[in-house]
């Protein structure tokens, strides 16, 4: 599975692009979340994999193999307008907020949200064409989802 998942960021595939690349789009997006800090902490590590068990029903060896492709895919600066695309091309606007609520998750993963975190969601979700009250919305689920307060990370 592994080769075939980098073999999705990579391109060298030759298949038209269906669900895995989604699965890894979607996955880049959570590391490239997880990493606003530049680190990618062990709660968001466990965060990652479990979005990605949770809402693509892979198992955990499938889950694993897609972080790992996707840490070494977003190693560097990382271009995730190409991600964002193929999202856009492939998800319907619902399956869009989905992923918008796996990025919250990953921000929300320390409890903490932070500036970067919340300008890369921001960011991302104006290129998915998710508006700010659909976003808002999706955070909100999240927070009580993870049984945070409403105003966790919000400016004071």
């Amino acid at each position: 599975m592994l080769n075939r998942i980098r073999s999705l960021f990579t391109g060298d595939n030759g298949a038209e692009p269906g669900e895995d690349a989604v699965q890894a789009a979607a996955a880049a997006l959570m590391v490239e979340a997880a990493r606003t800090d530049n680190t990618i902490s062990g709660e968001e590590r466990e965060r990652i994999l479990a979005v990605t068990r949770r809402h693509f029903a892979l198992s955990e060896e499938e889950a694993q193999d897609l972080l790992s492709a996707a840490v070494f895919d977003t190693e560097g600066a990382s271009p995730y307008h190409r991600y964002v695309s193929v999202i856009l091309e492939r998800c319907a606007p619902d399956q869009r907020l989905g992923i918008i609520e796996m990025l919250w998750e990953v921000a929300y993963a320390d409890g903490v949200l932070n500036d970067l975190e919340a300008s890369l969601l921001r960011r991302i979700g104006g290129l998915l064409h998710v508006s700010d009250v659909e976003r808002g919305e999706a955070r909100k689920r999240v927070l009580q989802r993870l049984g945070l307060p409403d105003d966790a990370g919000l400016p004071i």
